[in-house]
């Protein structure tokens, strides 16, 4: 049996990158597994069909996190397929690049929207179903430029350390529960993205990664994978820093 039988994992923004990534190691332990995309229904139910392959039941839902009335519907569409949701991984970011004077409100909700809006709406429709079961795994995404600060970013390093303050009390309000929540913080990823989120800089530089190279998105999964899992059944409220040794918190 694979460390998660039984279990039923939604993941967000899995149709590429690491939460693709993520569902296929999940899947791999024996969850069934809920894939969101927010448009790309042939990318959703391409990564649906991969976790199946591998032996688990899959849901492909189409749902743009910053809307909580299709968050609700998602959760509704999981909760009516499996029954329950036992862990909740939020993987969907945005990260436009703006000079501070001239972010504009619309700018500011966009990105709080997405990023911590949506990682609210989805948690609080999941978490019920872990209350009733008395289980649950939630994690939030970060990253570094949150935790050094960012120029041009102050909007998305905001919206970022929002999750890190929502983990910890989720993690303290809901450990009587035996639900567990905490946040990981990816490095530099080799991922295909939207170059112009990231206006001058050389992606594929690894010259401040003591490593030496950028992470993997399987890597990143094997994180999440560490942290939904009994293996680290006494950690809660954490941020797992996943950089190759690029910063040290």
């Amino acid at each position: 049996m694979g460390k998660l039988e039984g279990k039923v994992a939604l993941v967000t923004g899995s149709g590429r990158n690491i939460g693709r990534a993520t569902v296929l190691k999940l899947a791999s332990e024996g969850a069934n597994v809920v894939v969101n995309t927010r448009a790309n229904r042939a990318e959703a139910e391409s990564v649906a069909a991969e976790a199946r392959s591998l032996g688990v039941k899959a849901l492909a839902v189409l749902a743009d996190v910053s809307s909580k009335e299709q968050v609700d519907s998602m959760v509704n569409m999981a909760l009516t397929q499996f029954g329950k949701i036992d862990i909740l991984i939020n993987t969907v970011a945005i990260r436009p690049h703006k000079p501070f004077t001239e972010l504009t409100l619309g700018d500011w909700e966009h990105v709080r929207g997405v990023v911590l809006d949506g990682a609210f709406y989805c948690t609080r429709a999941a978490i019920p179903s872990m209350v009733e079961n008395r289980y649950g795994r939630i994690l939030f995404f970060t990253g570094i430029s949150a935790m050094t600060g960012s120029s041009h970013g102050v909007h998305v390093s905001a919206a970022k350390m929002g999750l890190v303050g929502m983990a910890r009390s989720l993690a303290v309000e809901f450990a009587p529960n035996n639900i567990r929540v905490n946040v990981v913080s990816p490095g530099s990823v080799d991922t295909s993205r939207d170059l112009s989120w990231y206006p001058g800089r050389n992606m594929a530089d690894t010259s401040r990664i003591p490593l030496g190279r950028q992470g993997t998105v399987d890597e990143i999964a094997a994180a999440c994978l560490f942290l939904v899992s009994d293996d680290c059944g006494f950690i809660t409220g954490q941020t797992l820093h996943v950089n190759g040794g690029m910063a040290f918190f």
